[in-house]
């Protein structure tokens, strides 16, 4: 089993990259290689799964790629997009501490 195997998967999961997902961080091409380099730890994480375990994953932040095992010699290839926002503002913390207001010093 090579990345190859999953060709279909990876033109499908790039032309949607291309089409509908915006991200600032990586072009197509650079989606491409690291959908590449995905597949391909997801490969070795399938091949050495422990017993009874039935998929293989790797992600990053962008890409989280998934082989399940099926009834086929070929196992099921799932390709999910992270979707998240840079915009987003960080959560306010739950403690804030207390604002304590000093009076100027008089001369």
């Amino acid at each position: 089993m090579t990345v190859d195997t999953f060709q279909p998967e990876i033109a499908a999961a790039v032309k949607n990259y291309d089409r509908y997902v915006i991200c600032l961080q990586k072009t197509p091409d650079e989606f491409a290689a690291g959908l590449h380099s995905l597949l391909q730890k997801a490969i070795k994480a399938f091949e050495n799964r422990a017993t009874g375990m039935r998929h293989g994953l790797a992600l990053d932040q962008e890409i989280t790629v998934i082989l399940s095992q099926s009834d086929e010699d070929r196992p099921l290839c799932g390709i999910y997009f992270n979707l998240h926002s840079p915009y987003k503002k960080a959560a306010l913390p739950r403690k804030v501490p207390a604002v304590v207001e000093k009076s100027p010093k008089r001369e």
